[in-house]
């Protein structure tokens, strides 16, 4: 007979395991249930459902009058996928099949490979995608050779109106364009992001097996904010002219650009803003090597301005009593400064003798400007504080505050920081030595023609139906007797002086301004020891026109123009900044529908024989 083959000690054995296997078990379980719940809920709910964040429709941007829309934007299609549901030999094909529909080049290829290869479950593929291109992924999408691929609308940011010049979009510096994320980038776009742009909604939705969405499960999580229009000052036909104004003068002067800013002086409202060469909003990618393009010189270069700063010399001299417009000055040609060591020649090298004070600044003597900033105090140091202090009054070295995104401050060096010596002294008095935008000089004529208030520049007019509410940065700039007195020398520039007479004045309205030209300095040359280039130059005028006072200030520039004829004191192109100013100030009080000046304003035609 066999033995018997059982045992207590088996069975014990068998049974104590069969126990610590089912509190291992259930200790695991536990662990599942209680430990790794929260994480192990998510990825289930990450395989059976997304979450996506829908843009809000970006605002519409349009000009002054309402009608004319100036930015906006349209629907295209955002392709996405969920690689961790794709399985790797479906990854290959679809790269190869998404490559040939997109028109992908070998870089770009890999980038898709790569996100394709993630376990990421959701990426974007491709943005921005046309209809056309659309259709085709649709196609593909039926046939089932494009698994967990969705094909999303989504807004792209489209600019309708051309521009003054060629391959550019109206306004362009101004408005900015918005990126690939749906950013906004320079200009207003930029600086109105947040109200343009909104905020995101956010939605789930289940998915397939597959990873595409099912339908009818879309669940709102946030409804998000929607982007807000806006409603500029800028006048779309004004912009338009102005712009082509200024390719205008790039063409026939050859410079480097070309720029014009048309203002409201009591308001601060701008009206136009034009720099050529300008770009195409729609096609920004075409520039994108070169992103200085994209940069507004009118806010975001500068400049040494040259006699036009010899405006703020008079306001300074004026305001203190140093002279008053008729006292007379001797223009001797030159001037020894520093006990002999530097001097200061006006650009003929030639004397005109006794001039008024009126005349100097009409026929932009150096030596006549620099003798009266010496007198602005008993020291060079305090007469250096004075102008500086004009110079700060007026808003130079700080920004306009201008609601556009790039503005920059300019330089301004202060002599109680470092001491000035007096060729500093006479070259700022003739607005060499300092750096300047273009919407700074608008904005401190302005500050001349409407009795001394420092107004605020500013582009948009209306947010949604909320208008801007703009206050002015400073009162009292100068009184309102050196306001006066500094609009009818601005008008005595131009009706005294021949040269600018004749291609200045505009018939039936009252025009005022200063004309400027001003060396460049390049701190590259001389192996970084910084030399002036070589007849190159910088033209400026600002200046006002109106009816019978000021009612809009014209700041235009010509950046690095060589002069055509080039004699001593006479530098010469075929459109010069005072003519730029002309076409540009007429183009501007013809076309605006703009309300009246104050009734306080300047007058500067019924009592001009009184003053």
């Amino acid at each position: 007979m066999l033995g018997r083959t059982d045992s207590r000690f088996r069975l014990l054995f068998l049974l104590g395991s069969f126990g610590i296997g089912a509190v291992l078990l259930l200790t695991r379980l536990g662990y599942w249930q209680v430990v790794e719940r929260d994480r192990l809920a998510d990825q289930a709910r990450r395989q059976t459902s997304l979450t996506i964040e829908v843009p809000s429709r970006r605002g519409d941007v349009f000009d002054r009058s309402g009608t004319v829309m100036l930015a906006t934007s349209v629907d295209r299609y955002r392709i996405a996928a969920s690689p961790d549901v794709i399985d790797v030999p479906q990854r290959v094909e679809m790269v190869e099949r998404l490559a040939a529909v997109l028109d992908l080049d070998e870089d770009e290829r890999a980038v898709l490979a790569e996100k394709l290869i993630s376990d990421e479950a959701y990426v974007v593929i491709a943005r921005d995608v046309e209809e056309s291109t659309a259709s085709s992924i649709r196609s593909s999408m039926a046939r089932g050779e494009l698994p967990s691929v969705s094909l999303e609308p989504e807004p792209a940011r489209v600019y309708p109106q051309s521009g003054g010049g060629p391959d550019s979009t109206l306004a362009a510096h101004l408005l900015g364009f918005v990126n690939r994320d749906g950013v906004g980038q320079y200009g207003v776009e930029a600086s109105y992001q947040d109200v343009l742009a909104g905020e995101a909604r956010t939605v789930t939705a289940s998915r397939d097996a597959n990873g595409n969405p099912i339908p009818d499960t879309t669940r709102v999580v946030d409804p998000g904010v929607p982007g807000r229009d806006l409603r500029l000052t800028i006048d779309a036909s004004l912009q338009l002219v102005v712009e082509q104004e200024c390719l205008a003068g790039w063409v026939a002067d050859r410079a480097k650009s070309v720029s014009a800013v048309v203002m409201d002086p009591y308001t601060g409202e701008i009206y136009a803003s034009a720099t050529y060469p300008s770009y195409d909003g729609n096609d920004y990618r075409a520039v994108a090597s070169t992103p200085e393009r994209f940069m507004d010189p009118v806010v975001s270069s500068v400049y040494e301005p040259g006699s036009v700063f010899k405006m703020f010399t008079a306001a300074a001299a004026l305001e203190e009593g140093i002279v008053s417009p008729k006292t007379l000055v001797n223009d001797s040609g030159t001037l020894k400064l520093d006990r002999g060591e530097t001097k200061v020649r006006d650009s003929d090298h030639r004397a005109m003798g006794w001039l008024t004070f009126e005349d100097v600044v009409a026929y932009s003597r150096n030596v006549g400007a620099a003798k009266v900033a010496l007198q602005l105090g008993s020291t060079t140091k305090q007469a250096s504080i004075a102008l500086h202090d004009t110079w700060t009054a007026f808003g130079f070295g700080a920004r306009t505050g201008i609601d556009v995104a790039g503005e920059v401050a300019g330089i301004v060096r202060d002599p109680t920081i470092t001491s000035w010596r007096q060729i500093d002294l006479a070259n700022g008095s003739f607005g060499q030595g300092i750096a300047v935008t273009s919407i700074q000089l608008a904005v401190a004529y302005a500050a001349m023609v409407n009795g001394g208030s420092l107004v605020k520049p500013h582009v948009v007019a209306e947010i949604g139906d909320t208008e801007v509410a703009i206050a002015p940065r400073a009162d009292g700039v100068v009184t309102r007797l050196t306001a006066r007195q500094l609009v009818r020398m601005m008008r005595h520039v131009v009706t005294e002086v021949d040269f600018y007479r004749s291609r200045t004045l505009v018939p039936g309205y009252v025009v005022g301004g200063k004309t400027g030209t001003a060396q460049i300095w390049d701190p590259k040359a001389r192996n970084g020891r910084g030399d002036w280039k070589d007849e190159v130059y910088n033209f400026s005028f600002v200046g006002f026109i109106g009816k019978k006072k000021p009612e809009l200030i014209v700041a235009v520039r010509i950046n690095e123009a060589r002069p055509r004829v080039r004699g001593q004191g006479d530098l010469s192109l075929p459109v010069m900044s005072f003519e730029l100013f002309r076409r540009v100030a007429t183009d501007a009080i013809t076309l605006l529908d703009k309300p009246a000046p104050p009734e306080d304003g300047l007058a500067v035609v019924d009592r001009e024989r009184d003053q």
